[in-house]
Parts: C-alpha cells; sequence; structure tokens
C-alpha cells in the first residue's frame, strides 16, 4: 500500500476547504433534486464541468429523487447492472440511458396521467367499481398482487398476480411494489413498474388498494388522489360481508372487526364517495381526470 504524501498545514486546509465546498456543492443538488427542479439529465450535463457533482455517488443521487429512498435507488442500480460504488462520471453511455429512462425530464412528461387510488372497507364494491371503469377504458387499472389463494372466479394476471410468500418476500426486498400491506391474513402489492409506464404514457391510472397502502401511495406520490368508497349504511355492508361465499365464519368476523377500524380512517382520504350505484361511482372517478 502507499504512503499517504505529507501534507503541509496550508495543504491540509486547501483539501478541507475544497472537501466541504464539494459536499456543499452535493447537497444543494441533492436538494434541488428532491424538490423536482433539477432532472437527471440535467445533472448529468453540469457533471461535465463540476468535479463535486461528477464524483456524486449515483447511489446518493438517486435517494434524492422523491418517493424513492434508498433501498429502491440500490434495487434500481442492481437491476441495471450498475455497480453500487459507481460515480456519475464513471457511467458509460448506455448506463445513462436506462438511468434516463427510469427517472425522465418532467418537462417531456407533461401530459403526465392522473393517479387514483380506491380505498375503502372490505365488501363496500372496490373490485366491482374498479371493473367497471376498466370497461371504460378511461382507466388503466393496476393489477395488485397478493399471496391469499385464488378464489374460484379469479384468474391470475387479471384478476390479481398470485405470488408465493418467498416471491413476495423477494418483490419487497428488490423494492418492486409501490406500496404493499398485510390485510386479513394475507399480503397484497402494487407493482411499481407498469403504474409508473402508464403515467408517463398519459394514461390515468387506477389504484384498487386497502388503507395501508393508499398511505405508503401519498407520502411517495403526493399527487396522488385518494377515494374512500363507502357503503350506503352499515347494515348493508354487514349484509354484503355476511352474504360472501368465499369467507369462513372466522373470516367474516375478522373482516367485519377490520371494517369498523377503517371506516374511521376515512377523513385522511381527499374524497370520500357513497357507493350507491356503480355507474354514480364511476361517473364520479372519471370525472376527477377532467379537473386540473
Amino acid at each position: 500500500m502507499p504512503t499517504p504524501p505529507k501534507l503541509t498545514p496550508e495543504q491540509r486546509n486547501d483539501a478541507l476547504a475544497k472537501s466541504t465546498a464539494a459536499r456543499q456543492v452535493r447537497a444543494a443538488i441533492k436538494a434541488r433534486v428532491k424538490t423536482g427542479e433539477l432532472a437527471l439529465s440535467a445533472i448529468f450535463e453540469l457533471a461535465t464541468n463540476d468535479e463535486a457533482i461528477a464524483k456524486m455517488r449515483v447511489v446518493e443521487l438517486l435517494e434524492s429523487f422523491a418517493g424513492v429512498g434508498k433501498v429502491r435507488a440500490i434495487a434500481t442500480l442492481d437491476r441495471l447492472s450498475i455497480s453500487q460504488t459507481r460515480r456519475v462520471q464513471g457511467l458509460g453511455t448506455a448506463q445513462r440511458a436506462n438511468l434516463l429512462r427510469e427517472f425522465p425530464d418532467r418537462k417531456a412528461t407533461a401530459q403526465r396521467g392522473k393517479l387514483i387510488v380506491l380505498s375503502g372497507p372490505g365488501g363496500v364494491g372496490k373490485s366491482t367499481v374498479a371493473k367497471a371503469l376498466r370497461q371504460t377504458q378511461s382507466f388503466w387499472v393496476s393489477v395488485s398482487a397478493t399471496t391469499r389463494t385464488a378464489r374460484h372466479n379469479e384468474k391470475d394476471g387479471v384478476d390479481y398476480y398470485f405470488y408465493s410468500d418467498e416471491e413476495f418476500d423477494s418483490a419487497v426486498k428488490s423494492a418492486l411494489f409501490l406500496e404493499w400491506a398485510e390485510f386479513a391474513g394475507s399480503r397484497y402489492g402494487t407493482p411499481r413498474k407498469p403504474v409508473e409506464d402508464a403515467l408517463r404514457g398519459g394514461k390515468n391510472v387506477l389504484l384498487e388498494i386497502e388503507i395501508a397502502g393508499a398511505r405508503q401511495v401519498k407520502e411517495r406520490a403526493p399527487e396522488a388522489v385518494l377515494v374512500f368508497l363507502q357503503p350506503p349504511s352499515w347494515e348493508e355492508l354487514v349484509s354484503r360481508l355476511e352474504g360472501r361465499g368465499t369467507d369462513s365464519k372466522e373470516r367474516r368476523a375478522a373482516r367485519l372487526a377490520l371494517a369498523q377500524d377503517e371506516l374511521a380512517q376515512s377523513s385522511f382520504f381527499d374524497l370520500n364517495v357513497i357507493n350507491e350505484r356503480v355507474e354514480e361511482v364511476v361517473e364520479r372517478l372519471i370525472g376527477l381526470t377532467n379537473h386540473q
């Protein structure tokens, strides 16, 4: 191992000052990235003339984007076969192109679609509303992944992606979900990439998910509109849950207990809609996409 060079006090002070200045530049860049002021393409351009930016670690840069964080940043680099120690100046042409596809310039996606999140207590009719919306072709409706067993009338890839516990664990570890949560003994998650691709393509997206997941989406995508689907009455909700032939008696009891807790969380949502008629709910949701 080579012996470190001996520096004079003046040289050490200069080196410390340079290091401090570089950290300040990188901190300022990351702050501007987080607010959306700087796109990745602009940072690559700045790096050609700024050594501090050029020497920034790519993983730290990606972490700065709103809704990304360390786990997703690392997972993205792993998926694109980019070393976690890679610095901006060390990225190859193909690596830069792949990153720009993952983090496009917002100016180029001005016609980005709207993200609507539909949630509410079990048995309120979320799936029925989502199915009706899919038929109108006004929304791209996300298909969730779940660890629960498929019902007799459900198809993999259409109603849900049915994952084993091991497959779900792997997806969580790789940050492949926009959100995920546990509900009634099973886990549910929204695959991230299809949603982001649809929004970038200008499509309005509907997520039909549980309340815990809706909270996660709001944190990661503040522009999302959260809609809570209310039953016409508590008695009607009980009737719907009791009438489910696919659930055991214990399962229905658990769902009723959860429904009481879930109804108490409706104030967190941007909009509450009573599910009197599916057609009216569908019309209301479509109307949300027309508001600027």
